[in-house]
């Protein structure tokens, strides 16, 4: 799985940039002035950033794959870090916002309150955050060698709550990618 996204980084550009993301990205827009700066962690190839750039946001990328930072720097022109978000230091950034599209998927739960709260540094006093996370028990695995964690609710919930998150928003779609697939999409406020 560590180098899926530096191997294959064109072919999950090519699954994943075309996808329209307004209907998880409108919940977190709801609560953002013109110009607040948002950091997409594991921005992949821009395309949320494209997205938030074009409604007069200032936003700042975070991703892992040097070859998917090129992409989304070629498609949005704003700033990419190119860091890998476990050992990141979130506290250089002061974001009004943070997005995680799918970007903790790939962690296993033990290792989410430590990752998660490290990434939360980077939020202003009253910032908010957008978060979504695959539904379900356990784990997936894909074939192309990649493992998806997947997350109840209540249990992300507990999560939120220990780390003095509020949450302001939730929703729950299917995959635009795949139907058969669930997403937790939660809007989380600092308390």
């Amino acid at each position: 799985m560590s180098d899926y996204y530096k191997h294959h980084y064109q072919v999950y550009h090519d699954r994943t940039f075309r996808v329209d993301p307004s209907s998880f990205l409108n919940p977190l827009t709801l609560h953002l002035k013109s110009g607040n700066t948002i950091v997409d962690v594991g921005c992949g190839s821009g395309r949320d950033i494209l997205w938030l750039k074009n409604r007069g946001y200032d936003v700042i990328g975070l991703e892992r794959s040097s070859s998917l930072a090129g992409l989304a720097r070629a498609h949005t022109a704003c700033r990419i870090i190119e860091a890998d978000f476990e050992t990141y230091d979130f506290s250089k950034l002061s974001a009004d916002a943070l997005v995680l599209i799918g970007a903790l998927v790939h962690l296993p739960q033990p290792k989410f309150p430590k990752v998660f709260k490290a990434i939360c540094q980077a939020l202003k006093k009253s910032g908010i955050l957008l978060i979504t996370m695959k539904q379900g028990k356990g784990f997936e695995a894909d074939p192309d060698g990649r493992r998806f964690y997947l997350w109840l609710d209540e249990d992300l919930r507990e999560v939120f709550q220990s780390q003095n998150l509020g949450i302001i928003d939730f929703f729950r779609q299917p995959s635009k990618i795949n139907p058969t697939e669930t997403w937790l999409g939660y809007v989380l406020k600092k308390q």
